[in-house]
């Protein structure tokens, strides 16, 4: 009789699991309502660390996600050289430095255009763009069309938190 009723509570305990797992993303995916989302600063260090394991060779830049609430997405990238330069033709980025030192070069046009995929462009760099020094705590935020490109300052890595904001703003927006 006590293997029965282990066997019992076994079956139950499964299928509570599943339903843990399960029916909270399939209730969001239905149009739940959002959940505040929260990382600390113990946690975005800890991505840092495994961004720096993490990246391949001589990669200028790993990506890290930080928090999701769709349409946003706040993703930690740690730029140890420097990137291609970019423009984000559907949306805006805002940067806000974490680690190090650097400089966020924006306006001005791409050299060497490509075209990455329908709503982005990459380049090898910027002509006749705003050169923006920056450290620890500064923010930035760059329109969508708008050419951008960060460069690590005193030969260490630059670490930033990115949101790329959809644009147009809604209706309703403030």
């Amino acid at each position: 009789m006590t293997a029965i009723r282990e066997d019992y509570m076994r079956a139950q305990l499964l299928a509570f699991t599943f339903l843990a797992a399960f029916v909270p993303s399939a209730s969001a995916q239905q149009g739940g309502a959002p959940t505040t989302q929260y990382m600390s600063e113990k946690d975005i260090m800890g991505l840092i660390e495994k961004a720096k394991a993490d990246r391949k060779g001589d990669a200028p830049i790993v990506p890290e996600p930080i928090l999701q609430l769709a349409p946003y997405k706040a993703q930690l990238e740690y730029r140890p050289a420097k990137a291609p330069a970019a423009v984000h033709e559907k949306d805006a980025e805002l940067f806000v430095v974490l680690e190090g030192t650097g400089d966020i070069i924006t306006g001005g046009k791409l050299i060497d255009e490509k075209r990455v995929n329908a709503a982005n462009l990459s380049g090898s760099g910027i002509a006749d763009g705003q050169t923006h020094h920056v450290v620890k705590g500064d923010m930035l935020i760059v329109p969508n069309n708008t050419p951008h490109q960060v460069v690590p300052g005193g030969g260490a890595p630059i670490v930033v938190m990115t949101m790329h904001v959809p644009f147009p703003a809604p209706a309703n927006w403030p």
